[in-house]
C-alpha cells in the first residue's frame, strides 16, 4: 500500500483550515446547519413523496431513515467542534427550494417531486460533500465518507424511477428544471464566503454539481444536447 512520504503529509496538513478558530466555527455554524436541515428536509420530501406513489413507499421510508441517521451523525459533527448549528439560517437557506417542493406536492406533481429531492438537492449535497471531506476535521470526515455512499443510493431511486417515465413527465422534468436549478445556484452563491473559511472552493462546489446533475440527466435518458440546454438554466435568475 502507498504511503505519504513527510513532505507530502506536511503539505496536505497545510491544506487544512484551523478547525479551533473562531472564525472558522462561525462558518461551520452555518454551513454545518445546512447539511443538518438539508438532511431532516430529505427524510420528510421522501416520506411526502410516499404519499403520491404509495406502492413505493416502503423504499421511499427506508431511504427517509438513512436520512435521519445522516442529520444525527452531521449533528455529532458539530458536537465534536463545541459548535451550535445555525438552524434558523438553515431553513431560510432552503425556503425556496423548500416551498417548490410543497407547491409540487399540494399539486400532486410527482415528477416535479422527484426531481427536486432526488436529482437537485442529492446532486448539490454529493457535491459539496466531496469538495469537504479533504478538508473536513478527521472525525467529520469519516461521518461524510459514510454519507456520501447512502447519497449516491438515493441519487440512483431518483434516476431509475424518471427513466422509467422519461416519455410521460419529460415536459415535467424540463418545466421542472427551469424553476428550480437557478434556485440550486442561488444557493451555492449564498453559500459561498462561509465555504471558503472552510477552504471549499466556490468554483469547485459549482463543477461538481453540474457534474453530478448532467450525468443524472444523462442516466435518466436526455441527449447531450438536451441536458446543454437544461444545465443553461443554472445561469438565469
Amino acid at each position: 500500500m502507498a504511503t505519504l512520504e513527510a513532505p507530502d503529509l506536511c503539505a496536505a496538513a497545510a491544506n487544512l483550515p484551523d478547525f479551533t478558530t473562531e472564525a472558522y466555527k462561525d462558518a461551520y455554524s452555518r454551513i454545518n446547519a445546512i447539511v443538518i436541515e438539508g438532511e431532516q428536509e430529505a427524510h420528510d420530501n421522501y416520506i411526502s413523496i410516499g404519499t403520491l406513489l404509495p406502492d413505493q413507499a416502503d423504499e421511499l421510508t427506508k431511504l427517509a431513515r438513512m436520512e435521519l441517521k445522516h442529520m444525527k451523525g452531521f449533528t455529532a459533527c458539530a458536537n465534536n467542534l463545541g459548535v451550535t448549528a445555525d438552524m434558523p439560517f438553515a431553513k431560510e437557506f432552503f425556503s425556496p427550494l423548500h416551498g417548490n417542493f410543497q407547491k409540487a406536492l399540494a399539486e400532486g406533481k410527482v415528477v416535479t417531486c422527484l426531481l427536486i429531492q432526488a436529482i437537485l438537492i442529492e446532486a448539490f449535497a454529493i457535491s459539496a460533500y466531496h469538495i469537504y471531506i479533504p478538508v473536513a476535521d478527521p472525525f467529520a470526515r469519516k461521518i461524510t465518507e459514510g454519507v456520501v455512499k447512502d447519497e449516491y443510493t438515493h441519487l440512483n431511486y431518483g434516476e431509475v424511477w424518471l427513466k422509467a417515465n422519461l416519455e410521460s413527465c419529460r415536459e415535467e422534468l424540463e418545466q421542472a428544471n427551469r424553476d428550480n436549478l437557478p434556485l440550486i445556484r442561488r444557493m451555492l452563491d449564498q453559500v459561498a464566503n462561509d465555504a471558503a473559511v472552510l477552504h471549499m472552493d466556490k468554483e469547485d462546489l459549482i463543477e461538481d454539481f453540474l457534474i453530478a446533475y448532467q450525468e443524472a440527466l444523462t442516466e435518466i435518458g436526455f441527449s447531450t444536447r438536451e441536458i446543454a440546454r437544461m444545465a443553461a438554466a443554472a445561469l438565469v435568475g
